[in-house]
């Protein structure tokens, strides 16, 4: 296993390098005796603006291609992506992790994304079920220096049953929030996510045109957006941070 110190010096070491986009940074990120370790990786651009957690959904891991094309992406525009898989993806079990078990890994992921790169703005993010783990559990435990959530498709409902009972903890939730959803999205009928952001104070909606829950749309590039939009939001984020710390 390669803790946060032996990160942090290996970053260190190497910083007056070129990192290419694609250069991985893979380890195992221990989550606790009981759960174990799961499989975890960097990708470190040379210009670096922030920090996310990219935590997979139900279906996929890690290493899913939407996973490494959207981290790649991210990196692009110059954010560190850090993403691991859950217990039960590592274990190639069917069934999700319970909450408490998700949580737990998700704590594990951001306290090694601080403690590995702690000058840098950290940020909570997750696809579908992984988005909806990481703000179950900084509802339930708030994080000084995470400075917000990015949804990559919100799963709202289940596909054909709308709802918004899965949706009820984001009102503890006092961090900003960016939710990137397809229009066409069958676990977040776009009325009642519309709804549900103009309800929460500190909620953004950026809608993908013709997109679905896995973001596809036709032969449109919806990486890229998704990416964009990101550091777009990333940007305000921190300029206003920044001002009214300067006031």
């Amino acid at each position: 296993m390669v803790n946060a110190t032996k990160f942090t010096s290996e970053i260190k070491i190497n910083q007056d390098q070129t990192f290419n986009p694609m250069n991985q940074q893979s380890f195992a990120l221990n989550i606790s005796p009981d759960i174990g370790a799961v499989t975890a990786a960097y990708i470190v651009p040379e210009k670096r603006i922030g920090l996310v957690t990219l935590t997979h959904g139900a279906g996929a891991g890690m290493d899913h291609p939407f996973m490494t094309t959207l981290a790649n992406a991210l990196s692009a525009v110059g954010i560190i992506t850090l993403r691991f898989n859950f217990p039960f993806m590592e274990n190639k079990k069917k069934r999700v992790d319970v909450p408490a078990v998700a949580h737990q890994t998700i704590e594990a992921a951001v306290h090694h994304a601080h403690e590995a790169f702690p000058s840098l703005p950290l940020f909570v993010s997750g696809k579908s079920f992984g988005g909806r783990m990481s703000s179950q559990y900084l509802s339930l435990n708030p994080i000084p220096y995470v400075r917000g959530i990015i949804f990559y498709g919100f799963p709202l409902h289940p596909a054909g049953k709308p709802s918004i009972d899965r949706a009820e903890h984001l009102k503890a939730v006092s961090i900003p929030m960016l939710f990137l959803q397809g229009t066409r999205d069958e676990l977040a009928t776009l009325s009642l996510v519309e709804d549900l952001c103009s309800k929460l104070a500190t909620a953004t909606l950026v809608k993908i045109e013709g997109a679905d829950h896995a973001f596809k749309a036709g032969k449109q590039d919806t990486i890229k957006p998704l990416a964009d939009n990101t550091i777009d939001w990333m940007n305000n984020l921190l300029n206003i941070v920044d001002s009214k710390h300067d006031n």
